[in-house]
């Protein structure tokens, strides 16, 4: 998962920030016109899309779900906010109860992020997704891989920073679907790396 640090470089660069400053105005006028927001901290929200779209799958968002969401958002917040109340966590909310209205056009600023940060024709030629390939082929093929490619995927689809990339784990139907369909809106879903961790989740 993204650093606070690496989150920083990355509004730091010209376009993202442009980019980002916008879609913030618009989500704020909209959803929360009296938070106080700043362009770092609205960034990582946007960082946090896949998740919450995996955690609404269902329908709803559980008890479980919701700390782990908040836990996650407190994570990189500008400064940290342990002991009060969090700017993230609180657009989070407001995101988490209007998804529909704002989901695509925040898949669509990361993938023009992740556009701008690797060039995904460099991980095209990967053969990982074919069969026959090992766990320990596709431990390589991680280390080799772009970094921000890999911060981009861990933080989209993983929950903890120590969680094991390559490691096996269960989700519901309704979350693999909704993992696949993010993964189409961003453009991931045919890079080989992403396909070879699908097949690492295994439907419950």
């Amino acid at each position: 998962m993204f650093t606070e640090n690496e989150i920083a470089g990355l509004i730091a660069e010209p376009k993202i920030s442009e980019l980002t400053v916008e879609l913030k105005k618009a989500f704020i006028e909209k959803e929360a016109p009296f938070l106080e927001l700043s362009d770092h901290d609205f960034l990582y929200l946007t960082m946090l899309t896949p998740t919450i779209g995996i955690a609404l799958a269902n329908g709803n968002v559980s008890l479980i779900e919701e700390m782990t969401l908040n836990k996650k958002a407190r994570k990189l917040s500008k400064g940290g906010y342990w002991m009060k109340r969090d700017p993230v966590v609180t657009a989070m909310g407001h995101l988490i109860d209007h998804f529909d209205d704002w989901e695509d056009r925040f898949l669509d600023h990361l993938k023009y992020i992740m556009e701008l940060t690797f060039d995904k024709q460099d991980l095209m030629d990967s053969k990982i997704d074919q069969e026959g390939c090992s766990d320990e082929d596709f431990c390589m093929e991680i280390l080799q891989a772009p970094f921000v490619f890999i911060r981009f995927l861990s933080s989209f689809f993983q929950n903890d920073e120590e969680e094991d990339f390559i490691s096996d784990r269960k989700i519901s139907r309704d979350e693999y679907e909704v993992m696949e369909s993010m993964a189409r809106r961003m453009e991931l879903d045919d890079v080989p790396i992403f396909k070879k961790f699908m097949t690492k989740l295994h439907i419950k």
